[in-house]
């Protein structure tokens, strides 16, 4: 049934049609399916092909694949409190476009797959300055700190990843906050990232909540 349930559900969020998708949703849980396995073999899975259908060329574009994760993310946030036991968040992470950079579409894709994997996600929006970057995180009880950047010249600015890392330095908290990059800047150039002192980067919203994981346990260990 599950495969079904997943068939119907890809079809819903690729049409971008939220209110089929969450129909589906609901005659599923309706027929005995879990509120765990909506999120972790339909809502994740989905996102997934659709990045697989863009990476191979396919029928799904950009905006197909925002809409799909912004779905699936308020799809886990109705699930999540029918669990049956409430599940601990895998970790958390503050969200923001670098200093200077108003393009905000890949960081809502990104933050919509790391919902979806259970990943807290504080969005700070657009045009964020270094300095909040790493008060939020604190505060916030954050492992990792998510810089998103169009332009090469945001990416490289004087209060983007490099003045977090700076301001991380300084306050002796490497060790206790990770910095992950991405967006188009650093798929121009895949090093990018060693350049502005990140711990990582990711080319998509998939793989961005496979290293943002990664980083979770590292801080964690």
């Amino acid at each position: 049934m599950l495969d079904d349930v997943l068939t119907s559900y890809y079809a819903a969020i690729i049409d971008t049609d939220r209110e089929r998708a969450m129909a589906v949703v609901l005659d599923a849980l309706a027929r005995g399916v879990s509120p765990e396995e909506i999120v972790f073999h339909v809502v994740v899975p989905a996102i997934e092909l659709t990045m697989k259908s863009i990476a191979d060329a396919g029928d799904v574009n950009l905006a197909q694949h925002f809409m799909g994760s912004q779905i699936g993310a308020a799809v886990v946030e109705e699930m999540i409190p029918l669990f049956s036991e409430k599940p601990e968040a895998a970790g958390r992470i503050v969200l923001g476009t670098s200093a200077g950079d108003f393009h905000g579409l890949g960081k809502r894709i990104v933050a919509g797959c790391l919902k979806a994997r259970l990943i807290d996600v504080v969005d700070l929006g657009l045009n964020v300055p270094a300095e909040r970057f790493v008060d939020e995180a604190v505060a916030g009880g954050a492992q990792v700190i998510g810089i998103s950047s169009m332009m090469v010249h945001t990416a490289r600015g004087e209060n983007g990843a490099l003045k977090v890392r700076q301001i991380l330095r300084e306050r002796r908290l490497e060790a206790k906050l990770k910095i992950i990059v991405g967006g188009a800047a650093y798929r121009w150039d895949d090093r990018l990232y060693e350049a502005v002192e990140a711990d990582a980067w990711a080319e998509n919203g998939i793989l961005a909540a496979d290293v943002v994981g990664a980083l979770i346990r590292e801080v964690r260990q």
